[in-house]
């Protein structure tokens, strides 16, 4: 038999330690890379308060590129090791650890730019796979299926209230007016958004006895819009958790509390 090229070996070793997460070496690369990520975000957290920032200004840059190196090193181990490159490179896990990096190089054209090292959080996911819970993962794809089946009604919803804070917005600017600090129909648009969300900043406020009583009705539809999209969203978490308590091969219920297969053909459950 002809032996394995070197550069396959070696290929072969680094996917191993890079993305298998159910090998030994696997599991401890993850877990080290999790707190390098969670050691990354708290430097930055450490630089955005001005006495430390002042103090520690050198050391905090050497930091910050030791951790750009690393990062920048494993993306390209990642891209080099992966089975499937361009499919790894355009999936949420490889775009991640793209935006992980680039905050770094970032910071060199556009000042402040070190700060959206906070994107490496998005890494973090990668604890559910680390640590096996599926069935976080499991719920998880149920909010996924809930969020799916509620689009077409949220946008039509989201629709609804775009067109109502526009017309509001409109006729306040009319009947307020700017002497009442409805300057402009963007800007009475602004109150109409603030006040049917019931956020209430009080940076403008009707003065006109029509106005407060459009004002009042918008506060009470207020409360009814936030109610509606959880609703929207509850009803489809429902359907697809009962949706999911059938084995996805013959449809016989399941328990998804502790199966990882189907009792009856044996079919993989949890991915």
């Amino acid at each position: 038999m002809p032996k394995a090229h070197p550069e396959s070996k070696l290929r072969t070793k680094i996917y191993i330690v890079i993305f298998r997460s159910d090998t030994r070496a696997g599991r401890v690369f993850d877990i080290i890379l999790l707190w390098v990520i969670l050691a990354s975000i708290f430097l930055v957290f450490m630089e955005s308060i001005e006495e430390i920032r002042q103090q520690y200004r050198y050391e905090i840059k050497i930091i910050e590129w030791v951790f750009t190196a690393a990062f920048t090193a494993e993306y390209f181990l990642r891209i080099y090791s992966a089975r499937h490159r361009r499919r790894y490179v355009f999936s949420f896990y490889g775009i991640a650890d793209l935006l992980a990096l680039l905050p770094g190089y970032l910071s060199l054209v556009l000042q402040g730019g070190q700060y959206f090292v906070v994107l490496r959080a998005i890494r973090l996911l990668r604890v559910f796979r680390i640590l096996k819970l599926t069935r976080y993962l499991y719920e998880g794809n149920v909010l996924k299926k809930a969020l799916k089946a509620s689009l077409y009604k949220i946008t039509v919803f989201l629709s609804a209230v775009i067109a109502l804070v526009t017309i509001v917005g409109t006729m306040m600017y009319v009947i307020e007016g700017e002497q009442h600090g409805f300057s402009s129909i963007p800007k009475s648009i602004y109150w109409a958004i603030v006040t049917v969300t019931t956020v209430g900043y009080g940076d403008i406020s009707p003065a006109t006895a029509l106005g407060q009583f459009i004002a009042s009705i918008l506060m009470i539809i207020g409360y009814g819009i936030i109610a509606v999209p959880t609703g929207i969203v509850s009803v489809e978490i429902a359907k697809a958790s009962v949706v999911d308590k059938n084995c996805p091969n013959c449809k016989r219920p399941l328990d998804r509390e502790t199966a990882n297969y189907c009792s009856y053909c044996g079919t993989k459950i949890n991915e």
